[in-house]
């Protein structure tokens, strides 16, 4: 399966009276690059995260935002019963060992630091560093399966895209391998022509020198070679594109190739019909090489 670097992901996760969003967004880059960007207090998770989005991405810029929002009428209030009971139990022992009178009242007990709590203060302990750990690896996972899903959509539209333009180079190929033997008699005739229309009598025509500058020019303007290793890349590309493994930079690489072989071509043969293809090829070319720099 094909698939581009470009994607985004979303998923949350509730915690306590807060929602932790995770979102995540991907573009091209040579190599697979992470930045994850979330709450200090959880910075000790950040390699456990890197790891969970290596499993599903192999290349690419990859962005991943962790954010704790509060959630509206999340949680009033609490009562912090054992702070209470902890009070009560102080106030009588003042009373008993050293024989201080008075009674706390309602307000005199409210008015005590933890006795009323936010219903979603839940703090992240050492403790609780494997909940919350299991937490923001679930939730980070659910998100670059999005982003997975979306680079997966794309891909495909980008290898059909590609898989077409192929089928073009194709034809091209077929057409100049078609065309390359007339070449070299179409530059014989028309040097025939021309040593005809010099011809005044003041030099003999001889046939000998005639052949080997015809021989040479088919030496020269030879194609066949370029025309195998065309035929050749075109293969191994098809072979990539039904594969399942990244096939970014190998494809950048065949393109490279094809490249090569077509301006060989365009230098080696001095004819109006191949020369008029291999401009269309460079052009189909130049557009497998764009939509090609998008996949992973």
């Amino acid at each position: 399966m094909s698939f581009s670097m470009t994607g985004y992901g979303q998923s949350s996760r509730h915690l306590g009276g807060s929602k932790i969003v995770f979102e995540v967004k991907s573009v091209n880059h040579r190599y697979c690059e992470i930045v994850v960007r979330m709450p200090r207090e959880w910075n000790g998770f950040e390699d456990a995260l890197r790891r969970k989005v290596q499993q599903y991405v192999k290349r690419g810029r990859i962005d991943v935002f962790i954010n704790r929002e509060h959630e509206e009428n999340a949680g009033g209030p609490v009562l912090n019963r054992p702070v209470v009971k902890a009070y009560l139990a102080a106030a009588e022992a003042l009373k008993k060992e050293f024989g201080v009178g008075g009674e706390l009242d309602l307000p005199g007990i409210m008015s005590l630091p933890g006795v009323m709590e936010s219903g979603d203060s839940r703090p992240d302990q050492p403790e609780n560093g494997e909940f919350l750990q299991e937490l923001l690896v679930g939730g980070l996972e659910e998100s670059v399966r999005a982003l997975v899903e979306m680079r997966a959509r794309e891909g495909r539209y980008l290898a059909a895209d590609i898989a077409e333009r192929m089928s073009r180079l194709e034809e091209l190929q077929s057409e100049m391998t078609e065309l390359a033997p007339a070449v070299v008699l179409e530059h014989r005739d028309k040097l025939r022509q021309r040593l005809a229309e010099l011809q005044d009598g003041t030099f003999p025509f001889d046939d000998q020198k005639f052949g080997m500058e015809v021989a040479v020019f088919a030496d020269r303007s030879n194609i066949e070679e370029e025309l195998t290793r065309l035929r050749s890349h075109f293969e191994q590309c098809r072979n990539l594109l039904g594969s399942g493994e990244p096939m970014g930079r190998k494809l950048d690489f065949l393109i490279q190739e094809m490249n090569r072989e077509t301006n060989t071509i365009g230098s080696k043969c001095n004819h109006l019909g191949i020369a008029g293809r291999v401009l269309e090829m460079k052009a189909e070319l130049e557009k497998i090489r764009e939509q090609a720099a998008n996949l992973e």
